[in-house]
């Protein structure tokens, strides 16, 4: 394998076309938690980092050892997603609506953040197939790559989300919300049509 320009291009616009999920959810949760600090941005931004490495490395290990098990549990994917992102946007939506106090600096919890990285990375497995055939290392480096490009990319959502935040106040729950609901229905309507 061949660690040129062209291979470090590929995987950073791969990186950029699977962050985008991760970067609409890093928007709504620093729309969510506009007081955020920056200890918590990077934690945040580290999951998403996280799942957005993981799953191509299990996408990787799948094509070589239980392909034909994978391919049976792909049609469910955009299930998955429309589901977790479902859920948790329609929770912060009815906090939104239902919650009195104007300000209020609640972020998503330890269990919500995983559901959220596995919703929007889960669509990753499949760079598995497109990197089949790289050795470990190369898959390694791919996956990297695109953790790199993920971290910046969800760092500066959330960065813009508090930003916006702050200035929606009460407001913030609800659109955050909304935009959680609409990725998991663009992620189904995508890979189901």
């Amino acid at each position: 394998m061949k660690y040129d320009l062209i291979f470090f291009i590929t995987n950073i616009s791969l990186g950029f076309g699977l962050a985008m999920d991760a970067f609409s959810v890093s928007l709504a949760n620093g729309l969510n938690e506009p007081c955020m600090k920056k200890r918590r941005m990077t934690y945040i931004a580290s999951v998403f980092t996280f799942f957005q490495a993981f799953m191509p490395l299990v996408g990787w290990v799948c094509i070589h050892t239980v392909v034909e098990h994978f391919k049976a549990f792909e049609e469910f994917i955009p299930w998955i997603a429309l589901i977790l992102l479902g859920f948790i946007g329609g929770k912060m939506l009815y906090e939104g609506i239902t919650c009195k106090d104007e300000v209020e600096c609640k972020g998503v919890g330890f269990w919500g953040l995983i559901l959220q990285g596995i919703a929007t990375s889960i669509d990753a497995l499949s760079v598995g197939f497109t990197i089949a055939d790289y050795d470990f290392f190369s898959a390694f480096l791919s996956s990297t790559v695109i953790a790199t490009v993920t971290f910046a990319v969800c760092f500066a959502g959330i960065i813009i989300g508090k930003k916006v935040g702050t200035r929606l106040a009460g407001k913030a729950n609800i659109f955050g919300g909304i935009v959680l609901i609409v990725i998991g229905l663009e992620i189904f309507i995508t890979n189901i049509v």
